[in-house]
């Protein structure tokens, strides 16, 4: 389907992306920061008799100032490709490129791991929403399914009844990060899926294709709707103050899957070199570059790796005071 564009560079706009997904880019997150740009400029052009493009693409990135600074350089490595483009295509229609602000790549966010106490009063809150009453058992199922599987927040909410197989106990992740790949999930978790199921509202629809997470009045559950809930959650239990961006996101969650399954690791001892790209494929990540994001040191994690270098100095020390003898 091709894009809906409605600035004065709609057909520009639409050829960029074009040209970017004719060498193999998907794209998708850009199209949606080109369709952001594109209905700004639109209003910017509106307002204004005369207008230069270098300053609308300026204004456009610093007109949402509560924005984190990293999002803002995403959003400002798609422009850039953008007026590139459009001065190769047109070299004398263009003047200097602009002085582009200078912004940090990476996020400097610090993950939040939950620790099993306080993932239980979350699911003891979410026990108790109400109006309507499904919501408590869509939530609580909802973190569970989260925290269980370390899905991405928006790969639970696009999960399909076709996606989800109680009896083999797997689900399915279709086409997430340009990668499918099956999710088995543990025994336990089968009860609770199928708890919600008894419960969903029928008039949401049973067909393969229907979304399993469903909300209370539609045959979808909008993941603003769902992200605001379950951090509504977090502030009820004391780990999120009521404004601000300290405490948990609802994709923390993801990240206390990851370091809690290196601790149980730890504990059991296991080969970590050789468990870690397990970890990786079942995350969904192309490499463990991708997963070392997600492994963040907390105290305990930290004691038991210091604990499993003594053991292993100790052993070395005897092996060779041995071999001395």
């Amino acid at each position: 389907m091709t894009p809906t564009f409605i600035s004065p560079l709609a057909s520009p706009l639409v050829a960029f992306l074009e040209f970017k997904r004719k060498r193999g880019f998907r794209y998708l997150r850009a199209e949606f920061t080109l369709r952001s740009f594109d209905r700004f400029l639109y209003h910017y052009v509106a307002q204004r008799h005369s207008w230069r493009l270098d300053a609308a693409m300026l204004d456009w990135l610093s007109s949402r100032p509560e924005r984190q600074a990293v999002s803002t350089a995403q959003d400002l490595a798609v422009i850039r490709q953008f007026w590139r483009y459009l001065r190769h295509r047109n070299p004398r229609s263009r003047g200097p490129e602009p002085t582009w602000p200078r912004l940090p790549v990476k996020s400097t966010f610090v993950p939040y791991v939950l620790t099993p106490e306080q993932l239980r009063t979350v699911l003891n809150l979410a026990a108790k929403l109400d109006r309507p009453r499904y919501r408590c058992t869509l939530y609580r199922t909802l973190i569970l399914v989260l925290y269980s599987t370390g899905l991405r927040f928006g790969e639970a909410l696009r999960l399909r009844f076709k996606d989800v197989d109680l009896r083999a106990r797997v689900l399915f992740v279709d086409d997430s990060k340009g990668r499918s790949r099956w999710v088995p999930f543990h025994h336990s978790l089968g009860p609770h899926l199928a708890r919600y199921l008894r419960v969903r509202p029928a008039a949401a629809g049973v067909g393969p294709d229907d979304r399993f997470f469903v909300g209370a009045h539609g045959p979808t559950l909008p993941i603003n709707t769902a992200s605001v809930t379950v951090s509504n959650l977090f502030k009820q239990a004391g780990l999120k103050p009521q404004r601000g961006r300290a405490g948990p996101r609802p994709y923390d969650l993801r990240h206390t899957f990851a370091v809690h399954r290196l601790t149980r690791w730890y504990r059991q001892r296991v080969d970590l070199q050789a468990h870690l790209p397990l970890l990786s494929a079942y995350m969904g990540h192309v490499d463990l570059i991708g997963t070392e994001t997600y492994l963040t040191a907390t105290p305990e994690l930290l004691a038991l790796a210091a604990a499993r270098f003594q053991r292993r100095y100790a052993y070395g020390r005897q092996r060779d005071e041995t071999k001395a003898e």
